[in-house]
This record gives C-alpha cells, sequence and structure tokens, in this order.
C-alpha cells in the first residue's frame, strides 16, 4: 500500500516516465514481505533499453523491473535506496521521507 505522495507528484512522474526520462518517486509503503521497510523509491523509465542499463551503472539487476505496466520501473529499498537516491541528488525525496 502507497501513501504520502499527492496525485499531481504522482501525475509528473508519469509522465516523466512516458516521455524516456529517468524518473524518482518515494513514497511511504506497507508490504509484509518486507516488514522492516517503509519507503520505496520507484525509479522508472518507459526506455527499457535506458532502465536497463541505468539499473547496470548502478549495480542492480535488470532483472528485477517491473515491466508488466506502461510505468516501468525499478523498486529501491533499504541501503540501496538511500545509496542512490543520494548518488542522483534526489535531497528533496531524502529529506521529506526520513532517509538522511
Amino acid at each position: 500500500m502507497a501513501f504520502g505522495i499527492k496525485r499531481e507528484e504522482m501525475e509528473r512522474w508519469k509522465e516523466a516516465v512516458a516521455r524516456g526520462e529517468i524518473a524518482f518517486l518515494t513514497h511511504y509503503w506497507l508490504d509484509s514481505r518486507f516488514p522492516d521497510m517503509r519507503t520505496v523509491t520507484k525509479v522508472g523509465c518507459a526506455d527499457m533499453e535506458k532502465l536497463s542499463h541505468w539499473c547496470r551503472e548502478n549495480g542492480l539487476n535488470p532483472r528485477y523491473i517491473h515491466a508488466r505496466s506502461e510505468y516501468p520501473h525499478f523498486d529501491l529499498l533499504g541501503p540501496m535506496q538511500r545509496k542512490v537516491l543520494l548518488q542522483a541528488k534526489q535531497l528533496e525525496q531524502l529529506e521529506r521521507f526520513g532517509l538522511l
């Protein structure tokens, strides 16, 4: 279950993904499979080749891209989430969701 974001933020992320940009969207999240995780960052891009390349550049396996929707994305959790957001200079998301 996702929460803590506004519809406008989601729409901006979707538009950026559809344009083939690498786009970041962090939100609060609860999932019984990951009981210690409270946030997730979705790194999306409609250009699957570009998103796969981004994953490899960041030491992530493109096999785990969620490609079953019109908004393909990779879910970042835990320490890797923080590391990637720092590298991408996504400071607002880091601060807002208490990931610093």
